[in-house]
């Protein structure tokens, strides 16, 4: 292997947040070092997400801009965009008094992030003394976040501490909503004249509502409450896929990664959709973010909100199968009313195929995969006629649609068309379909590989790797894909084509050799891709200096769309991307049938363990323990609760075929 040559950008990174002791919380401490400072992060709920641009400015004062989304509420052109977004800059703190004094001077002392944010700051004036603790929320049901207030007297002495009472109504233009005029409320619960003694505090809220025209406010709701259900949501993330390895980072940023993934789901008129977010895409699904990205990660994570959302994704794009072979939209938006297709045939049909294969071999429901049989065996049939004569899979576009070139046939769509096939074979058998066709997908997967060695084969730039599409003279991120789908034949090359050569950056990999453009999924698929074909200790170092930068540095605390596109939005599915890093790379889990998977554990040589807990897949609930037993050797654990244990001891790079 070419692992020790590979050039490594994974100096230690310059963390701006630290890891709490809980395991769960970064905090940034403000101190003369690191503030000024600006950094935005998104959050989610079920019916409202809101994009925090939050900063710390030269007077060490915490400062907040909310932009918030109401993806029900549908603005026209009732489109991809058509969501309703609206900023809200209220500074509440600006307005508390103290003895009717309103010139207080707040510093802040720290931000927390552990799916929400807290802040901490300070008046200090004499003797009197003032501390604001804010807790921000998006609420789990409603369209509504939240700011939960407590004020603590720290002086020495007692005061008069007057905070505002506040209700505000914005209304949006009748002629820009689907539903004519919208109205943005918010309320300041708690308001009114205190005598705080010397270490007495109050409480107060925020509420900020979208709701349509005779809609009733619920601002009434207990705060505390809607905190309480937003920490139960944050609970499920805890209890279930628990990883644990000696790296900290590693283990909190899947943790992040988790949340980000997992909440980002719109509950529309046309069921739950996971939404990307970034202030664009909600109430509406892609063939890429959902059916590809994340829909095969659910099943692992006892969400059933997220696996609810996958099937429901699966099913609308169902309602366009056609019997002329037309392609199936890219994407269905407007809570499910409308589609768009501007990139034409991006290679939708194999990303479908691909993530509802996976998806309902991980998920274990018969009922379920027989529904989505159909529309597996569509897609693989559409992808099918579209081969050309050099055996592989033409597309009009890739998923970055037309952003950089991708000829009329590129290495992505003939990868994810090959991968599906094997599991479409699985599935079939676990279906109990037609061993003919069983078979015929067999043989196609067979002569896709053969094709992707022989067309897209090729030495790009002196390295002998993959070419991205005919022509391509250029190393292209994507070109990845190959490991990720367990073709290794050039992996040697490839990991140096993309970790050695000018293409890897301490960003991460660029789209495209020579220039200044990244997209952290091609990123995160290289590294589940590096694991698979057995580089663990390079990639390793690469994840954890990429998980500190996205967990602990400027910008965080979750993985990121693209640069310079989009300002680095916090996109959901690429947090899934991660995690899956971890399952499929890291652990080398691949289904092969309901109740059986592939286990191939690729841990770096300086560590002695790694485990996924409550690993809620397969029909069961397991654990999964590696043990490092003597240099390349590991022990191999698969713990079902309350049924057997299952204990191998292999070499590492081997793969393990567990039934359970």
């Amino acid at each position: 292997m070419a692992v020790a040559a590979l050039l490594c950008c994974a100096a230690s990174a310059q963390n701006r947040w630290t890891i709490q002791p809980d395991g769960k919380t970064i905090r940034m401490e403000v101190s003369e070092d690191n503030y000024p400072h600006h950094d935005h992060i998104e959050m989610s709920g079920k019916m409202m997400a809101t994009v925090l641009y939050w900063g710390i400015d030269k007077e060490q004062k915490f400062i907040l801009d909310r932009s918030l989304v109401f993806p029900m509420l549908r603005r026209i052109p009732n489109d991809t965009h058509g969501s309703l977004m609206i900023r809200q800059a209220l500074d509440v703190v600006a307005q508390l008094r103290i003895n009717n004094n309103n010139r207080l001077k707040f510093t802040a002392r720290f931000v927390e992030i552990n799916g929400g944010m807290r802040v901490v700051e300070d008046h200090r004036g004499g003797a009197y003394g003032l501390e604001v603790d804010r807790t921000i929320f998006p609420t789990m049901e409603q369209a509504m976040m939240c700011e939960h207030y407590v004020l603590r007297n720290t002086g020495t002495v007692d005061y008069i501490l007057q905070i505002p009472s506040l209700e505000q109504e914005v209304l949006t233009d009748p002629k820009k909503g689907v539903k004519g005029s919208y109205r943005m409320l918010t309320t300041v619960k708690g308001g009114g004249v205190y005598f705080l003694k010397q270490g007495e505090s109050v409480e107060f809220d925020v509420v900020i509502e979208g709701l349509e025209m005779g809609q009733p406010s619920q601002s009434n709701l207990d705060v505390k409450q809607l905190l309480a259900e937003r920490q139960a949501f944050l609970d499920v993330m805890d209890n279930n896929l628990v990883l644990d390895t000696p790296d900290d980072v590693i283990d909190t940023e899947f943790r992040f990664a988790k949340i980000r993934a997992s909440e980002s789901i719109c509950k529309t008129k046309g069921g739950y959709m996971h939404a990307p977010g970034g202030e664009s895409y909600y109430a509406a699904i892609w063939a890429n973010d959902q059916a590809e990205y994340v829909n095969p990660f659910f099943p692992f994570t006892g969400y059933e909100v997220g696996n609810e959302s996958a099937l429901n994704s699966y099913r609308h794009f169902a309602r366009f199968m056609n019997d002329e072979w037309r392609p199936i939209p890219s994407s269905i938006i407007a809570e499910g009313d409308d589609i768009w297709n501007g990139a034409g045939d991006r290679g939708d049909g194999a990303m479908i195929a691909y993530g509802a294969a996976r998806y309902a071999l991980t998920r274990a429901d018969k009922v379920e995969a027989e529904e989505l049989w159909p529309l597996i065996e569509w897609c693989l049939e559409y992808s099918r006629r579209q081969i050309n004569d050099k055996g592989v899979v033409k597309s009009d576009r890739d998923e970055l649609e037309g952003r950089f070139p991708a000829g009329d046939a590129n290495l992505c769509t003939s990868t994810l068309y090959y991968d599906a096939l094997i599991s479409a074979a699985h599935l079939g058998r676990e279906l109990g379909k037609s061993p003919k066709l069983i078979a015929d997908y067999q043989k196609r997967a067979k002569a896709m590989r053969s094709a992707i060695e022989s067309h897209f084969g090729a030495t790009v730039q002196g390295y002998e790797t993959y070419r991205y599409y005919e022509g391509n003279d250029i190393l292209r991120s994507w070109i990845c894909m190959p490991l990720c789908v367990g073709i290794y034949d050039r992996a040697d090359a490839t990991m140096d084509a993309m970790f050695k050569s000018d293409l890897y950056t301490k960003d991460g990999l660029l789209t495209a050799q020579g220039s200044t453009t990244f997209w952290d999924r091609s990123t995160l698929y290289a590294f589940r891709g590096g694991y698979a074909a057995g580089y663990a200790d390079f990639i390793t170092e690469q994840l954890s200096y990429y998980s500190n930068r996205r967990l602990l540095g400027d910008h965080v605390p979750y993985p990121i769309e693209a640069w310079p596109e989009g300002n680095q939005r916090h996109l959901s599915a690429e947090s899934g991307l991660y995690c899956r890093i971890i399952t499929e790379g890291m652990f080398g889990i691949r289904p092969t049938g309901m109740r059986s998977f592939e286990l191939k554990p690729e841990i770096p040589s300086s560590w002695e363990f790694a485990s996924l807990k409550n690993v809620r897949a397969f029909g069961s609930d397991f654990d999964i323990e590696v043990k490092r037993v003597a240099g390349d050797k590991l022990n191999v654990k698969v713990c079902e609760k309350g049924g057997k244990t299952q204990s191998f001891t292999i070499k590492q790079g081997k793969t393990i075929n567990v039934k359970l």
